[in-house]
């Protein structure tokens, strides 16, 4: 047998061009071991670079910082009363501005009821407020306080203005009444034909809301609830014209006078 033959014949050989197949394929395999590494590497580096810019942006730059503070709803306060209040340092970052804080600090202001702080990228701060709405007027030495449904004083007037009920014989403490508060429930539940007729209410208590209609006509309305049932009844016992009228229970209803 030749030698070539004895080449041929033999796998375990190590002569001839099966040697370098093996090598090179080898050479593959640990290329695409080693990529992987590398490639979860280069992400990793790519993410946190994006981050790090990311946070540079929001905190750093002088690109999203507060230029405007923006107000709307306000009436009774000035848009400068407001920002004020909000305490909203101009050049601070905006992502950094605590909205929830500032909303409280603008509800401190008397004749806000309620405010929402939201940011306006890439730079305002937009301020809504919601104010307080006078629902009764309570005469004092130097004119009128007008207060909401809370008792809350919304602002001082030197006259009572036409479309607004006097409340007589005001409890001590306003603010927080549950007296002013039925009072100012029941108001919102009468028509328009009646609360043209009035004019003023009393409250000693919460369920004691009575009515001073004109022509010193006076309807005892007692507490807030069942309000469709006492406007029904009242309509039929107006047809009476009596002076007196106790609707606090619609079933037993009476008049004098």
């Amino acid at each position: 047998m030749s030698t070539r033959q004895l080449h041929a014949a033999d796998p375990d050989s190590d002569g001839g061009n099966d040697l370098f197949p093996a090598s090179r394929n080898g050479s593959r395999a640990v290329g695409r071991a080693l990529a992987g590494p590398r490639r979860t590497a280069l992400f990793g580096l790519l993410v946190v670079a994006i981050l790090a810019g990311a946070a540079w942006a929001l905190l750093g730059s002088s690109l999203l910082v507060v230029r405007h503070v923006e107000v709307t709803g306000n009436r009774l306060v000035t848009a400068a009363q407001v920002r004020q209040a909000a305490r909203i340092a101009a050049g601070a970052p905006l992502a950094t501005v605590n909205t929830a804080a500032a909303a409280r600090r603008v509800e401190q202001l008397t004749p806000v009821l309620s405010a929402t702080v939201r940011r306006s990228w890439p730079d305002a701060i937009v301020i809504a407020v919601r104010e307080r709405t006078p629902v009764l007027a309570v005469a004092t030495a130097g004119g009128y306080q007008l207060i909401d449904s809370h008792g809350v004083t919304v602002r001082q007037a030197a006259r009572k203005p036409p479309s607004m009920p006097l409340l007589s014989t005001p409890p001590a403490a306003l603010r927080g009444s549950l007296a002013v508060n039925a009072a100012a429930v029941v108001l919102r539940q009468l028509p328009r034909s009646m609360r043209n007729r009035l004019a003023s209410v009393s409250a000693t208590s919460a369920g004691s809301v009575t009515l001073h209609l004109t022509g010193g006509v006076t309807v005892l309305w007692g507490g807030a609830g069942e309000s469709a049932q006492k406007l029904a009844e009242l309509g039929m016992l107006l047809r009476k014209h009596a002076r007196y009228y106790n609707i606090s229970d619609p079933n037993t209803a009476v008049t004098a006078g």
